[in-house]
């Protein structure tokens, strides 16, 4: 607590920001925290464990689970294509349900008791994934959980400035430095327990961390910004949307499965690249036998730094020539993106032709490769949607370019299966050659609505 010189209070700060951020941020360290450590041992934790006769019988709703699943993705699914296939729908489903949980905070309930309301489901679900019994139930009230606290949560940083306070984009920095510190350690935690002493304790950390996470965002709540007043007088000051807005909103919800094709290897990452990569990768270093799960951990670390890379190396490029569009970025981004299955499927024909474990060096340079190309075109996919987007709808366009990382997921739930059928070779190199096209599908958009999607900097956009 800062006072000035006359001895009057002065609100809190963290870091030259509200207090309400260090709050906001370590709420979020433990959601993510949680998060991350229940996804990658989805997949793994129902192929090697939940399946086998004694525990699937114990499942709660596991018929209707896998009738929907058959219903999506077809019948008959092998144990590693229904871990997968569970997996993906799961990753998928939490890039909707945001959509959802916004409208009950904006509509109903407000964003601080909509937070409360996900944090409990998802500290409930997690605790009931620790049982066999409770499996299903516990991944509903995770997708649902995180619809209603993730959304919500990061419109509160957001709240906590105004339009006009250049700190906004510096807190969010801070805010996803949470997240990435996250992905970083809750693999080596909840990974190395549910793999190294027992499938459920993996769940219970994860359950602990969340429970952590929602006793820390209610102590902060006096420190949250006030609920926002929504007036219906507010609906009738948006703009009309011109033939050129139709245009763009067109053009953007068409480029949606082009832009889920185009990461199809980085969302693989939780379910069929574990699976493979434990059976291809040598993991065992002088007796120990480590986790496949920590290759989480060191994808975000490889992530973090390379995204440290990315942003120097723009600002850098823009000092001296004109920098591309977001368009072109992601393009290059995809580019680059798609060489990474094009190691996995050398790591592959090396297991093939050998019989034996190749080096962890192969996984290394898949997630370099990989992270290089995502750091470069996942930020520019939300930069895009929210520049291009008619007046007054930025929010909405980033909320449906989401739906790219839903359908991507949905797709990985497909496709990661043939992982089970199709020699690996050819299964990775099926995703260079789907990624790659993406890429030149982007590039044909760049070519034909250049005007539209990739305006220049200097120049006001149309509207």
């Amino acid at each position: 607590m800062d006072t000035t010189a006359g001895g009057a209070r002065k609100s809190p700060s963290f870091m030259g920001h509200p207090i309400g951020l260090a709050w906001l941020s370590a709420s979020e360290f433990w959601e993510r925290f949680a998060y991350y450590g229940a996804q990658p041992l989805i997949a793994l934790y129902i192929t090697q464990y939940l399946l086998k006769p004694g525990h699937v019988e114990q499942v709660i709703g596991y018929s209707a689970l896998k009738g929907f699943i058959a219903f999506v993705y077809g019948a008959g699914l092998q144990p590693e294509q229904m871990g997968i296939a569970i997996s993906g729908i799961y990753s998928a489903l939490v890039y909707l349900t945001p959509i959802l949980g916004g409208l009950i905070a904006e509509r109903w309930l407000g964003r601080t008791p909509t937070v409360v309301i996900g944090a409990v489901a998802m500290t409930v679900g997690q605790f009931l994934m620790a049982l066999d019994s409770g499996f299903v139930l516990g991944l509903v009230l995770l997708v649902l959980g995180v619809g209603c606290f993730k959304g919500n949560i990061a419109s509160q940083v957001g709240d906590l400035y105004s339009l006009e306070d250049k700190r906004r984009a510096d807190a969010f920095l801070i805010y996803f430095m949470g997240i990435q510190m996250a992905a970083i350690v809750t693999p080596l935690v909840c990974g190395t327990l549910a793999q190294k002493v027992d499938w459920h304790l993996g769940f219970v950390a994860a359950a602990v961390g969340m429970t952590i996470g929602l006793v820390i965002y209610l102590f902060g709540r006096k420190h949250y910004p006030p609920e926002p007043l929504h007036r219906k007088a507010d609906a009738g000051a948006r703009p009309k949307l011109t033939a050129r807005d139709w245009n763009v909103i067109a053009l953007l919800v068409v480029l949606l499965p082009v832009l889920a094709l185009s990461t199809l290897g980085n969302q693989e990452i939780p379910g069929a690249y574990l699976i493979w990569g434990q059976k291809t990768f040598q993991t065992v270093f002088f007796g120990f036998s480590v986790p496949i799960t920590w290759l989480v951990s060191i994808d975000a670390i490889v992530s973090a730094i390379l995204m440290g890379i990315v942003i120097a190396f723009w600002r850098w490029w823009g000092r001296h020539w004109r920098e591309p569009s977001e368009l072109s970025k992601i393009i290059l981004g995809t580019l680059i993106s798609a060489l990474a299955p094009f190691l996995l499927a050398g790591a592959a024909a090396q297991f093939q032709s050998s019989g034996q474990p190749v080096s962890l060096a192969w996984a290394i340079g898949f997630h370099v490769v990989n992270d290089t190309g995502f750091s470069i075109a996942l930020p520019m996919g939300i930069a895009l949607y929210s520049r291009v987007a008619p007046k007054g709808m930025g929010g909405v366009m980033i909320a449906v370019y989401y739906v790219s990382i839903f359908m991507s997921n949905f797709m990985v739930g497909k496709i990661g299966g043939w992982v089970a059928t199709m020699p690996g070779t050819q299964f990775w190199m099926l995703h260079t050659a789907l990624m790659a096209g993406a890429a030149g599908v982007l590039l044909v958009f760049r070519l034909l609505f250049g005007s539209l999607l990739a305006p220049p900097y200097d120049k006001p956009i149309a509207n």
